[in-house]
């Protein structure tokens, strides 16, 4: 069964009491937490924009990555998710807003970001929250993983709870 309708059921359900909008700054997910989102009828209610910054040059157009983190710590960080979350949440207008970047593979892991490394980040225009998740399978699944941890974040954060515990 696909999880993340109702995830994305769910999320908006608690954005419309809220009444308050998200928006989702993707690279290795291409734009799937838009899409999970946008499966949704009336989410165009609660759902702001969605930003797919595959380059690094496009996290720094779009989003406002400043261009030397990449240099320094790579495009999949805690630096960068942090930043692509509170670009996309200053830039939209969003109250909610997640980031991810990662590996999915099959290619482009290293010792020490192997394949399935993916961070997430969680902004409320108050705090970002960030987490490092290790998923494992091929790269459908990776993306998979990421887009419904991304979900249960946001929901987590739109009920007033800590993204990163429940």
């Amino acid at each position: 069964m696909d999880i993340l309708t109702p995830l994305a059921r769910r999320l908006g359900d608690a954005l419309l009491a809220q009444q308050a909008r998200v928006t989702a700054a993707e690279s290795c997910t291409g734009g799937g937490i838009a899409e999970a989102i946008t499966r949704i009828p009336g989410s165009s209610a609660w759902f702001e924009a969605g930003y797919v910054t595959y380059s690094n040059a496009q996290k720094t157009a779009q989003l406002g990555v400043p261009a030397e983190l990449f240099a320094s710590v790579g495009a999949v960080s805690r630096e960068v998710v942090e930043a692509m979350a509170r670009g996309a949440h200053q830039r939209s207008g969003a109250r909610f807003a997640v980031a991810v970047s990662g590996i999915a593979g099959p290619d482009g892991g290293t010792p020490d970001k192997p394949v399935g490394t993916v961070w997430l980040a969680w902004a409320d225009g108050q705090q970002v929250h960030t987490q490092r998740f290790q998923f494992a399978g091929d790269r459908a699944a990776v993306r998979r993983q990421s887009v419904e941890a991304a979900l249960v974040g946001l929901i987590r954060l739109a009920v007033g709870e800590n993204p990163l515990e429940g």
